[in-house]
């Protein structure tokens, strides 16, 4: 399956080092604006890795484990344990896509972003993975490829048509696939947040380390802060560029992200929730109120230089989550709507605008 996000992260990482005059592996040391503001650079850092990255992804966790258990529960219940599992879906969206707001380090080259999250699924292939005769385990489900496991084969068996499907319509098959898609996105959610926060050397450790003696990923504070800016970046282009204008220009509902649960709206907000989140080093959850306390995030360290660069940045950010909400419901029906054309298109523009302003002028503060 053709992978749009590894293409778009290959992509963003090129303009992001030719438009901006070098990247982080061009020298161990970092440009004096980091030298002047080192303390505080090196605690921004700290608080994206514990209050935003690892945070989220073990909000991720928890909330897989809390999918799984309500699929299980699918299995001789009610309509409403089909509820609740549809819920458990929706709720365990909002970390994911809040995370990919940094899509490097092991979710990159571990596998774990397409194991979790490709899309579109192709119906012909779920169709065939259920008419086998091969024993739905989590094991199974594991190995199959990208596009026939992770959350969108989960939406696939739990919805139609934006709403829970009937409990009756499932067949024993589909309850079985659906168990072991849940085990396993469960399984892939719980490696994520380990290869982060535990084991001998967690990917964590190595991004807070930043510019520490013998950091060959990360040597220095300077690398650290431009792969924030990097990862805000790539997803800020994915959602405007990929996301939002595949299916809008090609007009092709099957290029929908999340279109039988009509999650896709609040999908792309929740991508640039994560974004807001990687500003302002603390996590807000919430798409109503967008605020949260951190000791000190990118935005801090932007102020030091430019109070008003500072505000602009999270201004056109909060504008850009606003421009996609106004996007009529469900996304895959805007797409075909002459009168919602308009608002497609100034989400798009609005997006823009927030990459534009990362890649222009916060890169520049942050390399003087």
């Amino acid at each position: 399956m053709f992978n749009r996000k590894s293409v778009l992260s290959v992509l963003v990482t090129v303009l992001f080092i030719a438009g901006c005059g070098g990247g982080s592996g061009d020298s161990g040391s970092s440009g004096s604006f980091i030298d002047q503001n080192s303390e505080l650079a090196a605690t921004v850092i700290e608080n994206y890795v514990d209050d935003v990255v690892i945070a989220t992804y073990y909000d991720l966790r928890l909330k897989a484990t809390v999918l799984r258990e309500a699929v299980e529960d699918i299995e001789g219940g009610t309509q409403a344990d089909v509820q609740a599992a549809a819920d458990a879906w929706t709720a365990a969206r909002i970390p994911w896509e809040q995370s990919e707001a940094w899509l490097f380090g092991p979710v990159d080259f571990k596998g774990h972003d397409p194991a979790l999250d490709s899309w579109p699924v192709n119906r012909t292939d779920l169709d065939t993975v259920l008419a086998s005769p091969d024993v739905l385990t989590e094991e199974y489900v594991s190995a199959l490829p990208p596009e026939e496991k992770g959350f969108h084969t989960a939406e696939y068996l739990l919805f139609r048509d934006g709403q829970p499907r009937n409990l009756n319509d499932f067949t024993t098959r589909e309850i079985q696939y659906l168990i072991a898609t849940a085990k396993d996105i469960e399984s892939t959610a719980i490696e994520l947040h380990e290869d982060w926060a535990e084991g001998a050397e967690p990917y964590g450790d190595v991004l807070r380390n930043a510019g520490g003696d013998g950091n060959t990923v990360y040597p220095s504070l300077l690398s650290g802060i431009e792969e924030m800016i990097n990862g805000m970046s790539i997803i800020l282009d994915e959602v405007a560029n990929g996301k939002i204008a595949d299916p809008y220009d090609e007009q092709d509902v099957e290029l929908v992200e999340s279109q039988f649960s009509f999650n896709s709206r609040a999908d792309f907000a929740h991508d640039i929730v994560g974004v807001l989140n990687a500003y302002k080093g603390c996590r807000v959850v919430s798409l109503d109120e967008r605020t949260c306390s951190g000791t000190g995030g990118l935005r801090d360290l932007v102020v030091q230089s430019d109070s008003a660069l500072a505000q602009r940045v999270e201004d056109e950010i909060n504008a850009a989550i606003d421009a996609i909400l106004a996007i009529s419901q469900p996304f895959r029906d805007a797409i075909t709507d002459p009168s919602q054309a308009d608002a497609i298109e100034a989400a798009q523009e609005a997006i823009n605008d927030v990459f534009n302003t990362l890649n222009r002028s916060v890169l520049a503060l942050v390399r003087q």
